[in-house]
């Protein structure tokens, strides 16, 4: 038994509730068991019972064994001085409250099904990454629905935090908020924090002023990246390395210590080709986070997103390295990574932030309109026959699997609880 399960099985009333009384044997009726607290203090509040045709209102507070209360130090504690009854697996003491009086105790150790605790036991103990993996197509598809609706919100709801946590760095400046983060996803997977780096090391005023100069542009961002330092043969990259010289002295760029990665990636995806895309996609926008926020659409984010590297780059991978020819165009794949993880969070985050439902409405239905994710996480859940049709799929199934099932928090999961429910 823990005590998370134990305020689980009071929460939802899983145990025999015929005949009850506390242990000094007076008679006990439940009329409402309290809300659960997640928050400091008892663990259900406000709750109605009735102990020997008394009515009590108050807190109720959860424990394994009863002298688990001094332990907490709840006896200490002002925040406890309303209990009206204390819920326990094991009696092991009689506990008192600040004016020295015993405290209602009622011990449920006797009164769960041995089949919930038995399922209980077999969802947190399993090694598989999904607890009920063998029980989760019982569960009806409206449970299904509703829970991933939830979890998809939650996890947009959490990334919001990481952009109010970037909007305090800026004195809640957007426009270069989502320059860092856009360069950040563009340095997906390897070269992510350098990308970053990069872009903040070159705020996006200074890149307004460069608009229409893709050269200039693209020399601020491979110079940062540490990639002009070499003697080139070919006069491209000289000319970027002769640029970059005069304005890295003009406007004071701050040196960029993470250094960008080239080992172990395919060629399109070189800090080369994706710092030549980001290049281009600044040289093509002004004031872009504005551009995706006033979008009616994703296709008209997917438009934005869609740029070309510059022409030498279309025999290049690296400076240097001639190869043969291919247009170096940010693919569909790529783009959807970028909406998914940086546009729709970002716009989800302004609408809750500015508290306009609006924005974060229009973030969950672009999620609904771009194709799912296919990871290690997503394929697990496709063996499994769970649906994943668009990105809010496979969002909602990221949220669950990293929140709640690694984390075996399947109390708190509405599939957990589902199953748990059908055993009784």
């Amino acid at each position: 038994m823990t005590e998370r399960l134990l305020q689980f099985i009071w929460q939802m009333q899983y145990f025999n509730k015929t005949d009850l009384h506390t242990v000094s044997g007076d008679r006990l009726s439940i009329s409402y068991p309290g809300q659960f607290n997640t928050n400091q203090g008892p663990d259900f509040l406000e709750a109605v019972i009735s102990i020997a045709n008394t009515k009590w209102a108050g807190n109720i507070e959860l424990h394994v064994k009863a002298s688990d209360w001094k332990v907490h130090g709840h006896d200490n504690d002002q925040n406890y001085g309303n209990i009206i009854l204390h819920v326990v697996w094991e009696h092991d003491e009689d506990i008192y409250d600040a004016k020295g009086k015993t405290i209602p105790a009622l011990s449920l150790n006797d009164k769960v099904p041995k089949v919930l605790l038995q399922r209980y036991e077999e969802l947190i103990y399993t090694q598989k990454i999904i607890p009920c993996e063998n029980s989760l197509l019982s569960v009806p598809a409206i449970i299904w629905d509703s829970w991933k609706t939830r979890l998809v919100t939650e996890r947009m709801q959490s990334k919001t935090e990481a952009v109010a946590g970037f909007l305090a760095q800026t004195n809640a400046h957007w426009e270069e908020v989502f320059w860092w983060l856009i360069a950040r996803n563009f340095g997906n997977p390897v070269n992510s924090n350098a990308f970053e780096a990069i872009a903040r090391s070159i705020a996006v005023n200074i890149l307004a002023k460069h608009k229409g100069q893709i050269h200039q542009l693209e020399s601020f961002l491979l110079g940062q990246a540490g990639l002009l330092n070499s003697n080139f043969r070919e006069s491209y990259p000289k000319m970027l390395q002769k640029e970059f010289r005069f304005y890295k002295k003009k406007y004071n760029f701050t040196p960029v210590y993470e250094p960008v990665h080239f080992l172990r990636m395919r060629p399109g995806n070189f800090p080369t080709i994706r710092l030549a895309q980001l290049a281009m996609l600044i040289n093509n926008s002004l004031h872009l986070f504005s551009q995706v926020k006033a979008a009616a659409s994703v296709k008209e984010v997917v438009k934005l997103l869609q740029v070309t590297a510059n022409d030498y780059w279309h025999y290049h991978y690296k400076f240097d390295d001639i190869t043969s020819y291919k247009e170096k165009t940010l693919g569909r794949q790529m783009i959807d990574n970028i909406l998914i993880n940086t546009v729709i969070p970002i716009v989800f985050a302004y609408g809750h932030i500015h508290k306009e439902q609006v924005y974060k409405n229009k973030a969950l239905k672009w999620l609904e309109d771009i194709s799912p994710e296919n990871n290690h996480i997503t394929r697990q859940w496709k063996q499994l026959n769970i649906q994943n049709i668009t990105a809010a799929d496979s969002q909602s199934l990221i949220q669950l699997t990293k929140k709640y099932c690694l984390q075996k928090k399947c109390l708190s999961c509405a599939i957990g609880v589902a199953i748990l429910k059908r055993t009784l």
